[in-house]
């Protein structure tokens, strides 16, 4: 093994060395240490100074002698008492006696010596007769400084005793470090050698592990499904697996050095791939390598190009940088992929062709039935018996029933694809709740079934959201409610759980009834869901109610669900975002806005001779002139020749249809170019009815005519109430029923508001403030609610439009929509402050 791996030998002989250089040096420092200390000690002049302090006793003793022989040699007195002050004058200056005089106590006996000789020297240098005379002062003086001699010998022996023992401390303890690091730096050499025979191991059996994974990656290459081709960086093959064998039909021995391109690249695209090798060998640009899994074409040996989904990846190795490609072939796949893309595109137009039976079968319902209740209505201004008007009413009662079922299915289509409006608009949500209470206050008395709401918490009354759709889901649930529960209670109850500038409403409808199983109260929400219990085998339905209920609290943001347990009733619940709102303003005008309108003269186009004589019959029994057309080109020949105040015109018609006729109308510069246009429809698709007002229409009506809409529609042509502008950027009716409710001048302050609102707006839109994706979408969604409360449909649509483009980030779409609602708006303001 040593032989196969010289690198990793050498490290490790190089770790050991460095290691072992190391410890020695270490050692050898410590050593060195030692010896010095251990010199210092040897070198000491403690006995030095200590000799010196001894002998500085022995001379004052003998100076102190000859002071007191008598008689006296003057001369033997004066040299011993000048060897005594040479003594204390070398303990006062030495250095080695530093340390003596940095001692407080030790500086005070040698101060009084000091002070002792100062005095002393005076008599000793005084003639002999004076000296003589002075023996006795100097004999005094000199035995009160003996004390002071002693002390100052033993207080110096005592330091430098102390000084030696903190020497010989210092000695040990460098010795005892050199032991503590010298069985240190043998633990670490044996740690070290330890190491290196564990890494011996790991070395020996990495290169096992690294054979054995080099026997497997064998292996896989020639098992793998996927070819796998290595080449160098000319592009000659290296390596041809098994499966490249298979894919591309050459064996290994035929390509090994052969060029990669001239063996599977097609020939249209040679040049890009000898481009592609040539950058990367001259510039190192790699543009496909790691950069995961790419289609691509490939040449098959028989000269078949077929698709290849292609992976390469780069190594470098001694002999170089080489490429490691992994191809696959996807024939089957994208074929695979073709079909589902058909498929897809069945189904689509499926969809639409589905769209478009709904929206058929939509109009071919309401023909008919527009006839069905417009003679209805129309019977009512005749006298009838109590029989007559009983069945009437269960005649109109089928009618608006068979309605609902319409719209359900139609709510159903819209919602699927995406299309379902909503609006936001004030809703005193206890008013509705308490009409929704009210209304099935009867049904529940004949089920002997008690029924109350109440508010859980402070009440917030006023919300903003959807009051229609909102009315349908509460009035479907408390519905159910009350129709499934017998000789027992329902209680609604409604709470705030948000905060009151972010409400979040809870409305939870409990019952007493049967109760579901499991398994239905998690499909009760599903399409066309009637179940087979005892809770819905009572009563009848579509189905549709609960499925539709649901699309609209999503629609609204909000979430539905069910508790329920088979036997005690059921919980339904709805939680639903909302903001909170202030009351609108009581109107005192409304009245005068339902006066009737003054007589019109009136131009009907319609096929359907039904729909002609109930429309005909509503409108003359209110005072209006009405000329007819049974097609849409009779319809264009009558308005350029003759000046009507409006054209009431069908949209399915033989001959010319109503939208053409519209256009016709509208460029041709007849009598009539610029009178209002208003679609009479059974088709209730919003998009479909978009395209109408696009046409020029001025607005729409949906069949089956009800005389209120008609009515309110008559009242805005003839003055009586907002009038229609040529473009119709106004829904005139929403916007009479808005002035109605505010009353007079409430409505033009909030007009006024709304413009300037709508001016700010646009101008943010254009200031370079403008750049928050999220502010923009928070902008755009209030001003599009007050949109809806003018009617601003067009206007509406677009600021949801740029609502919905902020929320993507889509920069491009922002500005999109930004230049449509502006061109939107300059003529929805027009027609607004004709209103």
């Amino acid at each position: 093994m040593t032989a196969k791996l010289p690198k990793r030998a050498i490290r490790s002989r190089t770790f050991a060395l460095i290691a072992g250089v190391v410890a020695v040096l270490a050692i050898a420092l410590l050593t060195f240490n030692v010896s010095r200390e251990i010199r210092l000690l040897g070198s000491a002049r403690s006995d030095n100074v200590q000799w010196s302090l001894v002998q500085t006793q022995v001379e004052f003793l003998e100076f102190q002698k000859q002071v007191d022989r008598t008689p006296v040699d003057l001369a033997q007195l004066r040299q011993e008492f000048d060897v005594f002050f040479s003594r204390v004058t070398t303990v006062k200056q030495a250095t080695v006696f530093e340390g003596l005089r940095a001692n407080a106590t030790s500086k005070g006996y040698l101060d009084r010596i000091v002070a002792f000789l100062d005095d002393a020297v005076v008599l000793i240098d005084a003639p002999d007769d004076q000296l003589i005379a002075q023996l006795p002062q100097l004999s005094a003086l000199t035995d009160e400084a003996a004390s002071d001699v002693r002390a100052l010998g033993n207080s110096g022996l005592e330091l430098f005793a102390q000084t030696a023992d903190a020497q010989r401390q210092a000695v040990a303890r460098t010795l005892t470090q050199l032991a503590i690091a010298i069985a240190a730096l043998i633990g670490v050499l044996t740690l070290a050698i330890l190491y290196l025979n564990r890494l011996n191991v790991k070395i020996y059996r990495r290169e096992r592990e690294n054979n054995q994974t080099t026997t497997r990656m064998a292996t896989v290459m020639s098992t793998s499904l996927d070819g796998v081709i290595v080449c160098d960086a000319h592009g000659n093959i290296l390596e041809f697996s098994p499966a490249a064998e298979g894919i591309f039909g050459h064996s290994e021995a035929e390509v090994l050095g052969k060029d990669i391109g001239s063996v599977i690249v097609p020939d249209h695209m040679r040049d890009a791939h000898d481009a592609g090798m040539e950058r990367m060998r001259d510039k190192g640009e790699k543009r496909v390598v790691g950069k995961g899994r790419v289609q691509l074409e490939a040449k098959h040996r028989d000269g078949r190009i077929f698709p290849v989904e292609l992976a390469i990846q780069s190594a470098t190795t001694d002999q170089g940088e080489v490429f490691i490609a992994f191809l696959r072939d996807i024939s089957l796949r994208v074929a695979a992929e073709a079909e589902l893309v058909s498929a897809r595109d069945k189904a689509l137009a499926g969809e639409k062709l589905k769209t478009d039976f709904l929206s058929t079968m939509s109009h071919e319902i309401r023909t008919p039935l527009n006839g069905l209740l417009g003679n209805m209505n129309l019977l009512r201004d005749t006298e009838l018996s109590q029989n007559q008007d009983r069945y009437l009413g269960h005649m109109e009662t089928s009618g608006r029933l068979l309605m609902s079922h319409i719209s359900d299915v139609l709510d159903i289509t819209r919602y699927d694809a995406g299309k379902l409006n909503t609006r936001s608009e004030t809703v005193n949500i206890s008013e509705l709740l308490q009409d929704i209470i009210d209304n099935q206050g009867g049904t529940a008395a004949e089920n002997e079934t008690s029924l109350a709401w109440n508010w859980r918490g402070e009440a917030i009354d006023w919300v903003l959201s959807d009051h229609d759709r909102l009315q349908h889901v509460m009035m479907n649930l408390i519905g159910n409610a009350v129709k499934f529960t017998r000789r027992g209670s329902v209680h609604v109850t409604i709470e705030n759980l948000g905060t009151p500038d972010a409400a979040e409403l809870m409305v939870k409808i409990t019952d007493t009834g049967p109760g579901m199983s499991e398994g239905l109260a998690k499909r009760v929400f599903d399409d066309f869901v009637t179940g087979n219990t005892s809770y819905d085998r009572d009563v009848g339905g579509t189905g549709l109610g609960l499925s539709i209920a649901k699309r609209f609290v999503t629609a609204l943001g909000g979430k539905i669900g069910v508790d329920s347990s088979v036997g005690k009733g059921s919980t339904f619940w709805v939680s639903l975002p909302v903001e909170t709102a202030d009351a609108p303003a009581q109107s005192q005008t409304g009245i005068a806005h339902q006066q009737d309108s003054k007589p019109l003269n009136i131009l009907l186009v319609e096929d359907n001779e039904i729909n002609r004589i109930v429309a005909r019959e509503m409108l003359e029994a209110d005072g209006h002139t009405v000329s007819e057309a049974h097609d849409g080109q009779q319809g264009v020949d009558v308005a350029n020749t003759r000046s009507f105040d409006l054209i009431l015109m069908d949209i399915s018609m033989p001959v010319m249809d109503g939208r053409t006729a519209t256009r016709a109308i509208r460029s041709g510069g007849g009598a009539s170019a610029d009178k209002p246009i208003v679609a009479l429809t059974a088709n209730a698709m919003l998009e479909e009815q978009k395209e109408f007002l696009e046409d020029g229409m001025n607005d729409i009506l949906t069949k089956p005519l009800s005389r209120d809409s008609l009515r309110a529609l008559l009242r805005q042509t003839s003055g009586t109430a907002p009038g229609l502008g040529p473009s119709n950027h106004i829904n005139a009716a929403h916007i009479a029923e808005t002035r109605d409710a505010l009353g007079e001048e409430t409505f033009a302050k909030l007009k006024a508001r709304f413009v300037t609102e709508v001016d700010e707006l646009h101008a943010w839109f254009m200031s370079p403030d403008a750049q928050d994706f999220l502010e923009i979408a928070a902008r755009s969604h209030k001003v599009a609610g007050s949109a809806s409360v003018f009617g601003a449909d067009h206007l509406r649509e677009s600021l949801k439009s740029i609502e919905a483009a902020a929320k993507l980030g889509d920069t491009t779409a922002i500005n999109a929509t930004i230049q449509d609602c502006m061109h939107t708006w300059r003529k929805t303001k027009k027609d607004l402050v004709q209103n």
